[in-house]
């Protein structure tokens, strides 16, 4: 393999990850108890917030992911699921590209 058809293998290969994530984030926020009327009662998300024993602070985890099943990813969510998924499969591609080639010689 050349190593400008490597690079647009990790290039692909990322942005596809990065789109399908951006794609999938809502069904899964939905999919654990964070949905549009709130924390669905008995759900992983139930059990997330009562681990903050009743007071759930503005900007918490619980807090963002709440307000993420309620209202969307929006631009700024979008983008930082897209850029963190897309680089971490765009590294590990590029890790077993190199890995590849090292082993072929």
């Amino acid at each position: 393999m050349s190593f400008f058809s490597g690079q647009l293998l990790e290039a692909a290969a990322g942005i596809a990850v990065g789109v399908g994530a951006v794609a999938v984030a809502p069904a899964a926020l939905a999919a654990v108890g964070f949905g549009a009327g709130g924390i669905a009662a008995g759900s992983l998300a139930a059990k997330f917030m009562a681990s903050y024993g009743g007071s759930v602070a503005a900007g918490s985890a619980c807090a963002v992911l709440q307000s993420t099943g309620a209202a969307g990813l929006g631009y700024g969510g979008a983008t930082a699921v897209a850029g963190v998924a897309g680089s971490a499969v765009g590294g590990v591609v590029a890790a077993a590209t190199k890995l590849k080639e090292y082993v072929e010689k």
